[in-house]
């Protein structure tokens, strides 16, 4: 099967005028997406097949574009429907949660994209492999990469990312029911190692990297893993519920296979330890001064550019929970090399990439801030609040240059302060990423 961006909707395949039109959604309808740069510098943005309007109206995961990762516009379907091998298998009606990356193989650089199919509440699922020469097709379908059977795996074949660490590629996966999980695949064909032919499905599910207990409907998924400055893995995920609870949590591993613990050392395989605790929450649903209420943040991947690490995420809103759209915001790395994220969105051109002039001086953390306390439940959309930093709050905090900052001692901390654009005020501040005292994580924007 091949498709280009030509499958886009047409106008014979319109809307109902009570339904907008896809050439007006820009960021809407936009659900667990993973964002490229291609070697012109615009970006394009897949994501999973969805219209918080209505029923699908095509299906074959979802591209739009953009010069700045702000503005985004909706240009159609990397494929024409849900592939054929994958469709006879799952019945899916659209593919989920695409991952796309840029492979150089002998022939030249190609993209490959993994993408999933599978229906809600089913381990009957796959994922596939299509290739393109550039972002915007044409998309060729490859087969089925992995395959699970409701009835037959622990395991489900969703939510993939390509992980390339030198020569070696793995793909990590997974949601939910057996956990994460993460296999080795061929970097020629991109088809998993242990596969019994070329182009056939993995023969196991490969090394569990992550999973929670049913006591929490072992609601885990979308795995996402970097490499840490420094060495050693970071993976991020996403926990609880897709439309009230979801969050994004994070743990560290000094080999690319595991063991993930948590900063209290706790491994994200272990259902002994209290579920709510397993794991570094750094974002939830929240809701800033002026600002709307941001439901149920999740399901990132990760652009990672000269200067900068960006999350890009899906996000649901307090007021209006059945609407949804691509968020991005910067990721700062701790001096104990920890992943912590902006929450403030990402501002584009407006933002400051030079690490050099990042704050190095405690004292310009002195003032009035808007804070965010990931340590509270994630059940309900936290109001921020405002506190008073003076003196007394920053003494003992030692200064690395970079934005970064530690204290030792009964109360810990390990923060990175950087520029950012306030997006309620329009103007250009701090913001901060620690974790704190609780070993939580806090958030905030200078106000004052």
């Amino acid at each position: 099967m091949t498709s280009s961006l030509d499958a886009a909707p047409s106008s014979d395949r319109a809307a109902a005028p009570s339904r907008p039109d896809p050439s007006t959604w820009g960021a809407r309808n936009a659900h667990d997406p993973t964002a490229v740069r291609d070697d012109d510098g615009v970006y394009w943005l897949f994501s999973t097949d969805a219209d918080a309007d209505g029923p699908l109206r095509f299906a074959g995961a979802q591209i739009r574009r953009s010069t700045d990762l702000v503005s985004w516009e909706f240009v159609g379907c990397a494929l024409d429907g849900v592939p054929g091998p994958a469709r006879d298998h799952a019945a899916a009606e659209g593919l989920w949660a695409p991952d796309v990356v840029a492979i150089d193989t002998q022939a030249g650089r190609e993209w490959r994209m993994y993408y999933s199919a599978s229906s809600f509440g089913s381990r009957t699922s796959a994922i596939g492999l299509a290739v393109a020469p550039h972002p915007s097709g044409p998309w060729e379908d490859h087969g089925i990469v992995v395959a699970t059977e409701h009835d037959r795996d622990g395991h489900n074949a969703i939510d993939a990312q390509l992980v390339v660490d030198g020569d070696r590629h793995h793909l990590v996966y997974g949601s939910f029911f057996g956990g994460l999980h993460i296999l080795e695949v061929d970097p020629a064909t991109g088809f998993a190692l242990d596969a019994p032919a070329p182009g056939e499905p993995a023969s196991s599910p490969g090394t569990l990297i992550a999973r929670r207990p049913t006591s929490v409907d072992t609601a885990i998924e979308g795995p996402y893993l970097v490499p840490r400055p420094g060495g050693g893995w970071a993976l991020i995920v996403s926990y609880d519920s897709l439309v009230s609870t979801y969050h994004v949590r994070v743990a560290v591993a000094e080999e690319i296979t595991g063991p993930y613990v948590d900063p209290a050392g706790r491994e994200m395989t272990d259902l002994d330890a209290d579920p709510r605790e397993v794991g570094l929450t750094v974002l939830a649903s929240h809701r800033l001064e002026g600002a709307r209420g941001i439901l149920a943040p999740g399901h990132a991947s990760v652009l990672t550019e000269p200067g900068h690490q960006l999350l890009v995420h899906h996000t649901r809103f307090a007021e209006t929970p059945t609407q949804h759209e691509v968020q991005v915001r910067r990721i700062v790395w701790t001096h104990e090399r920890w992943p912590l994220v902006s929450v403030q969105p990402w501002a584009g051109g407006r933002e400051d990439d030079d690490e050099s002039t990042w704050p190095s001086d405690v004292a310009c953390l002195e003032g009035e801030w808007e804070i965010l306390d990931y340590g509270l439940p994630t059940e309900t959309v936290q109001d921020s609040r405002r506190v008073r930093v003076g003196a007394a709050e920053l003494a003992g905090l030692v200064a690395h240059g970079r934005g970064r900052f530690t204290r030792a001692g009964a109360s810990p901390v390990d923060a990175v302060v950087f520029p950012a654009w306030d997006a309620v005020r329009e103007a250009p501040t701090l913001s901060c990423a620690a974790r704190g005292p609780e070993g939580t994580v806090i958030v905030g924007t200078k106000v004052g």
